[in-house]
């Protein structure tokens, strides 16, 4: 097994899905990685991806983030670079680079959220695909240090029920909803 098929065969072994839909996007997540080949490769139809939904756990809200693409808030994160093949590891690298957090760390514990398959719209630049993300949760201790990537990237603290009512992916909501959780807990 390759390198990018290890990590992420090991960060998903033992996850147990909440779901039946999610139990069938694991599987099919597992069928890429062990058909071999280039999990995180973008160019092919189903490739996987990382994520991230960041909480301020002393006040209890939640990070969203404006994607143009799909004129609709949701999770930071994205594809893998080169060389890269730890989700955690992405989805970190992408939290830092879209919020300008500097102090992003898994939260409460490094554990994977959330495994889904999202369909991305057909764009100028590439066909109509699927993401495979792994979803987790980061947080921080200074909110206020949150910065946009660019201005059409806006960011937004939001209480759980505000974020409901701003998302429109089903989801992102069901992502929320296992972070509320854990906030209610912590």
């Amino acid at each position: 097994m390759a390198t990018a098929d290890h990590a992420v065969a090991h960060v998903l072994t033992g996850y147990r899905p909440k779901t039946t839909a999610e139990c069938v996007d694991l599987e099919r997540v597992l069928g890429v990685v062990e058909a071999g080949g280039a999990p995180w490769d973008r160019s092919t139809p189903l490739h996987i991806t990382a994520s991230a939904l960041i909480v301020h756990p002393d006040s209890g809200r939640v990070l969203l983030r404006w994607h143009q693409r799909h004129q609709s808030w949701l999770l930071v994160g994205g594809h893998g670079d080169p060389g890269e093949y730890d989700p955690l590891a992405i989805a970190l690298r992408e939290g830092r680079e879209e919020t300008g957090l500097p102090d992003l760390a898994p939260w409460p514990d490094a554990d994977v959220r959330h495994v889904v398959i999202v369909p991305v719209p057909a764009s100028s630049r590439e066909p109509a695909h699927e993401h495979a993300d792994v979803r987790y949760v980061l947080a921080t201790s200074v909110p206020e240090a949150v910065r946009p990537e660019n201005p059409d990237a806006p960011l937004r603290w939001l209480t759980p029920d505000e974020a409901r009512m701003a998302i429109t992916e089903a989801n992102v909501l069901d992502t929320l909803s296992r972070v509320e959780s854990l906030l209610a807990r912590g």
